[in-house]
């Protein structure tokens, strides 16, 4: 039975395409774009999560200064206070990753498309050339969680990380080293 699979025009946007499907990906919120303080803080105190997140962020007010606030779009506020407003704001606008999974880190991915090493070029997956399979249990995924979780994991990124530290991790180095240098990949994760 064939497992997930990614597709994209090159080795790391495949397995990006595999991952995002698998779990959330750092992302900001739709309806948090707000610029102004006030409608930042009016935002915010509308949810329980945002009452936390000023809470964690520092804002230390009385209730009755707070109201005075909301009241009063013009209200001057201290720049601390509105720095303190932003980043509770941020907190709560951008969803952090989720974790990659044990099912990722450790699952055989069979991998299509043209791969290259030394002269060796041939394009896997077809009825004449098995898929190149790799064992994801081998490598080495710090790297690529820790871009990952900041939401800085680029297709080039991921390509270049799991060539490094999850391909050489479990087969070598190939004989001059791995290329994905086709068009067209799909990776599917068994």
């Amino acid at each position: 039975m064939a497992g997930p699979t990614g597709r994209g025009p090159s080795l790391g946007g495949a397995l990006n395409d595999l991952l995002r499907a698998q779990v959330t990906p750092r992302h900001r919120l739709t309806s948090y774009n707000a610029k102004h303080w006030h409608a930042q803080l009016s935002q915010l105190t509308a949810t329980h999560r945002g009452h936390q997140a000023l809470a964690d962020a520092g804002l230390d007010v009385t209730a009755k200064t707070l109201l005075n606030w909301l009241s009063d779009p013009e209200y001057s506020v201290r720049r601390s206070y509105c720095d303190l407003i932003h980043t509770a704001y941020e907190n709560v606008a951008v969803v952090p990753a989720d974790p990659i999974p044990d099912h990722i880190k450790n699952g055989q991915y069979e991998i299509s498309g043209y791969v290259t090493t030394g002269t060796d070029r041939r394009e896997r997956g077809t009825s004449h050339a098995a898929p190149l399979r790799i064992d994801g249990s081998r490598g080495d995924w710090d790297a690529i969680e820790a871009l990952w979780m900041t939401g800085e994991l680029t297709d080039n990124e991921f390509e270049d990380h799991f060539i490094d530290d999850v391909i050489v991790q479990d087969i070598g180095e190939g004989t001059d080293g791995w290329e994905f240098d086709g068009g067209l990949y799909s990776v599917e994760l068994r």
